[in-house]
């Protein structure tokens, strides 16, 4: 069964909305099973919107149509369905009387425009809409579409809250039942760092190559590194994860420490996890990054637990008297280290992490802009200082220092430790 999505509404080819509705729909569908192989959005022009249907129902079995089902003159979802059918649009007493019904409850006044939400193309079925006036539309289409009959059209209001119950309650339920062949589609998310694209996808080309099910994708996600996504088709939700351990399984064998973590989980995350499986607390110091690398330990629920905090010592006589820096550089490999070792000193913790750097745009002491020394302090460990080149601008270099910073942890962690993850 295959269901594509058309997106109706010229706010949303102006970039004034961003359509999520898709989105999310689409997520629905291939949690049913059902799979969608185009997305397309068009403006609110009748004419538009019946050359998108025709087009994308010639190759699926389904479109369900999200947008255009409103009150005013530019909603012509409703005209362009009765086109496309042949058939004339009749009102529905019992739709007219719910929307009065609706205005009367609110108190307000109805324009007698929002009785067009009554409008129906002839013989299709009303898809109830239990937050709003505009119901949604079922529409078969019969001879008079021509090579299009047999075909289904769902229509549903634009406004998501609105559109996810009727969704959810009855269009999924329709589509699954013509289907006739029940099943699901479930993903997972292999994250990475450090390696690029080219790059990972040689080291698992093979894989990519032979691929059926499951299938393999690269997402980008730019500082954040690269997504190796799997998905699997199967009758069961058990069937689909015994498909996806077993392709996991592969992957981490080749991918390595490359892979820090999966699905929702990021690098802050995973280094908490990691320094809470040892019972070991942390201490953060930075200065090109300027609290960085702490706001995204922050940003993870729980971060108390391990995080005893951080200090932003920018200033040299910051870090010559907070942390007690006594390199003569103190932008250097060696004020690294004495940040980490100051910082954990200071705050009690049991590892202390530390940045120092020159994000530019002017090079700093004859150092290229970019360079960037880290500083690590850990249990059992020499002390040590690690120095990198990254690239872009002033932020970029900022931002690449900051998860850097925890990524270089996160080795040192699972080199010590082995890797508890997932």
């Amino acid at each position: 069964m295959r269901c594509d999505l058309l997106a109706v509404g010229t706010e949303l080819l102006l970039g004034q909305i961003v359509d999520t509705n898709s989105a999310w729909i689409a997520t629905q569908l291939a949690a049913m099973g059902i799979d969608t192989m185009e997305q397309r959005t068009v403006g609110d022009n009748e004419e538009r919107i019946v050359t998108a249907l025709t087009e994308m129902l010639a190759r699926a079995d389904a479109v369900i149509v999200g947008g255009g089902l409103g009150p005013t003159q530019d909603d012509l979802t409703r005209e362009a369905l009765a086109r496309l059918a042949g058939v004339p649009l009749r009102r529905r007493p019992e739709l007219e009387a719910h929307i009065r019904e609706v205005f009367a409850a609110r108190g307000r006044e109805m324009a007698v425009s929002n009785l067009r939400q009554a409008d129906l193309p002839e013989g299709a079925a009303a898809i109830p809409n239990p937050f709003g006036t505009a119901p949604g539309i079922r529409l078969e289409l019969g001879s008079g579409a021509g090579s299009l009959a047999g075909k289904v059209v769902y229509a549903v209001p634009g406004v998501p809250d609105e559109m996810r119950p009727m969704v959810t309650r009855h269009v999924l339920p329709d589509l699954v039942a013509r289907s006739g062949t029940p099943a699901v589609i479930r993903s997972r998310s292999l994250r990475t760092w450090g390696v690029a694209e080219s790059a990972l996808a040689e080291l698992i080309a093979d894989r990519v190559e032979a691929q059926t099910n499951p299938t393999i994708a690269f997402l980008a996600r730019g500082i954040e590194g690269i997504i190796v996504r799997i998905t699997a088709k199967a009758r069961d939700e058990r069937e689909a994860g015994a498909l996806l351990d077993a392709e996991e399984a592969v992957l981490r064998a080749r991918l390595g420490d490359l892979c820090f973590g999966r699905d929702d989980e990021t690098m802050e995350s995973v280094v908490l996890d990691r320094l809470a499986a040892r019972g070991w607390t942390l201490a953060v110091a930075e200065s090109v990054t300027g609290g960085l690398v702490t706001a995204r330990l922050t940003s993870v629920a729980g971060a108390s637990r391990v995080l005893r905090g951080g200090v932003v010592a920018y200033a040299t006589e910051v870090k010559r008297a907070v942390l007690g820096v006594r390199a003569e550089r103190v932008v250097s490999g060696p004020a690294a280290v004495e940040m980490a070792a100051g910082v954990r000193r200071a705050l009690g913790a049991d590892v202390g992490i530390a940045i120092t750097g020159v994000a530019g745009p002017e090079l700093q002491e004859g150092r290229p802009v970019g360079t960037v020394w880290f500083g690590l302090a850990l249990p059992g460990r020499p002390e040590e200082s690690v120095t990198v080149r990254l690239p872009g601008d002033r932020e970029r270099v900022r931002q690449f220092g900051a998860i850097s910073l925890l990524n270089l942890l996160r080795l040192r962690l699972d080199a010590d430790g082995g890797n508890p993850g997932p």
